[in-house]
């Protein structure tokens, strides 16, 4: 989403930490009021701010939630990118599990917030706004190849990543938000590691066959 001319960027501390207000107020006021029922005045009034000083760094509801989705990317950026070196070493199984948990811890931190959020993202989240995810968990893959070799025999390896990786993403979504989960966490966890590695022990085993 384009930056609107009037949106002014915070340069000194006390601006920053206005607009981080605001922004964390976007996240209450999207569990209070859902998508369609925030407002700006909603959004300043949990900020403890007036209209105004919102709209002096953003012009509407939309840019709050463009700013929104940015933090949540960083937020996910944060989580995973450090820890890459200590993630490529892990076997298939608990690779998955180490990702599906902390992905659960970060999506029920402070009481939700970002589940609720990331249960509308689609109604305000561009395509390509998720780049900077994309990217961060191809890398992952990629170097995740490079210390499993065997792995580079397997076809399509890159369409593969990305459908097993946001497959798990929205199922751990889908599983938050259902209010009656049919099956414990834990099982669903080991459930997509052990349909992850049969898998690629099915598909190596075809590659060594032929």
């Amino acid at each position: 989403m384009p930056t609107s001319s009037r949106q002014r960027r915070p340069t000194q501390q006390r601006a920053k930490a206005t607009v981080n207000a605001i922004v964390e107020a976007g996240f209450i006021s999207l569990c209070r009021h859902g998508v369609e029922g925030t407002t700006t005045r909603h959004i300043a009034e949990i900020a403890g701010v007036g209209v105004g000083s919102l709209y002096e760094y953003f012009a509407n509801k939309e840019e709050v939630f463009d700013a929104m989705h940015q933090h949540v990317v960083r937020e996910v950026v944060a989580l995973v990118q450090p820890r890459i070196p200590e993630l490529v070493r892990l076997d298939i199984r608990a690779l998955i599990a180490e990702l599906l948990y902390r992905f659960r811890d970060l999506l029920e931190r402070d009481d939700g917030r970002y589940l609720r959020y990331m249960s509308y993202a689609a109604y305000f989240a561009p395509r390509n706004q998720l780049e900077p995810i994309n990217q961060l968990l191809m890398n992952l893959l990629v170097q995740y190849v490079m210390h499993h070799p065997r792995l580079t025999q397997l076809g399509n390896l890159p369409a593969m990543g990305f459908i097993m990786i946001n497959g798990g993403v929205f199922t751990v979504i889908r599983y938050l938000t259902d209010p009656n989960p049919a099956v414990d966490f834990d099982d669903l966890v080991r459930g997509l590691g052990d349909m992850v590695a049969h898998f690629v022990d099915g598909e190596l085993g075809k590659s060594v066959k032929s």
